[in-house]
């Protein structure tokens, strides 16, 4: 029976190889990170080097390959400049959300903190704070607000439905197909290694495994441990304590006492009418007419008619139903646009009812 042959890299082949590989090497050496993590990854790419001579390298260079692409692109030094200017950031909190007066405050009285230990060159570590209030009460939306109140970067992580605390920490880069966790690629997206990052439903992660889960975020959230923290795909600590995290939920039921012992819980309380009439009248009403194509112009509503807007089938702690029927209102004038039939409307107490959605 013949001898099965060998298979041999042609010289070409490990030219191409070890061009490939030292294409790596140059990178990683250009690259501006810590230099543990410098060490370990050109570790890795002789071993590669070595194996090259022998054939069969391909799947392990692609591994290889891949976790330095991730390593290139984490911001391990990058940052942002803090916008500490306390004027700016009511005008910005005020533009996103009318009312929250507390919460609005306390974040003010945080920066004002902040600007003051700076000044002093004194660090001072960010709240965390826990925006705990029912569907629609803009508990998510105050994250945007908050990063562009700060000038930061802004990520966001959704808790819903997750099923394992692999999802925030990562696989190892032994099994198939390993990728990082939700923490890493946060900060990837965010570009920066201080974003803001909002920790969004907390309290919706799987029955199954929620104690796991609470476990990562207690060290996600404790200023003692989140300096080193290590993902398992990186397999390298990664500081987050310039992270300024945000966390929401519907109830605190559901969540871990070590978690919210490392929290500051703020109550988003219910809209009133009052405050839905103001909110869907100078906050949601511009952004739908410019999101359906429409100005000002198109539309115009009597005052008294915000009321039966604001509450059509009955009472809704948050503003999704308020959103979705001024949606529906400024679709229905679209239509009526483009059919020829006008550019001009105004809904009254004899027309309103077609226009307001009904079950």
């Amino acid at each position: 029976m013949p001898a099965t042959p060998s298979i041999k890299t042609t010289q070409n082949d490990s030219s191409d190889l070890f061009a490939e590989i030292e294409q790596l090497r140059q990178k990683i050496e250009k690259a501006r990170i810590p230099e543990g993590l410098k060490e370990k990854v050109e570790g890795m790419l002789k071993r590669l080097k070595r194996m090259a001579k022998f054939g069969g390298y391909s799947e392990e260079y692609e591994k290889i390959a891949h976790y330095t692409s991730w390593v290139l692109s984490l911001p391990w030094q990058e940052t942002t400049d803090d916008m500490l200017d306390l004027t700016w950031a009511k005008r910005v909190l005020d533009k996103h959300h009318h009312g929250m007066e507390d919460i609005k405050e306390r974040i003010l009285e945080y920066m004002a903190v902040l600007k003051l230990n700076r000044d002093k060159t004194k660090v001072s570590r960010a709240p965390i704070l826990f925006l705990v209030g029912l569907v629609g009460t803009g508990k998510t939306t105050f994250g945007y607000a908050l990063a562009e109140a700060m000038g930061r970067r802004f990520a966001r992580i959704p808790f819903g439905g997750m099923g394992s605390a692999l999802d925030l920490r990562g696989q190892s880069r032994l099994h198939p197909d390993a990728e990082p966790g939700q923490v890493i690629k946060a900060l990837r997206r965010a570009k920066t290694r201080n974003p803001v990052i909002l920790l969004d439903e907390i309290d919706r992660v799987a029955e199954r495994t929620r104690s796991e889960i609470m476990g990562v975020l207690v060290e996600l959230l404790d200023p003692e441990q989140n300096e080193r923290f290590v993902d398992h795909y990186i397999d390298y600590p990664f500081d987050l304590s310039d992270v300024l995290f945000l966390a929401t939920a519907n109830n605190t039921t559901q969540v871990a006492t070590a978690v919210l012992d490392r929290m500051e819980v703020l109550q988003m309380p219910s809209y009133t009418d009052e405050e839905k009439i103001v909110i869907g009248r100078d906050y949601v009403l511009p952004k739908v007419l410019q999101e359906c194509g429409l100005t000002k112009d198109n539309l115009a509503i009597d005052k008294k008619l915000w009321p039966k807007i604001v509450r059509p089938l009955g009472y809704d702690a948050g503003i999704r139903t308020l959103e979705r029927t001024i949606e529906g209102i400024c679709r229905k004038i679209a239509m009526l646009v483009v059919s020829g039939k006008g550019q001009h409307f105004n809904l009254t107490e004899e027309n309103i009812k077609q226009f307001l959605p009904s079950y």
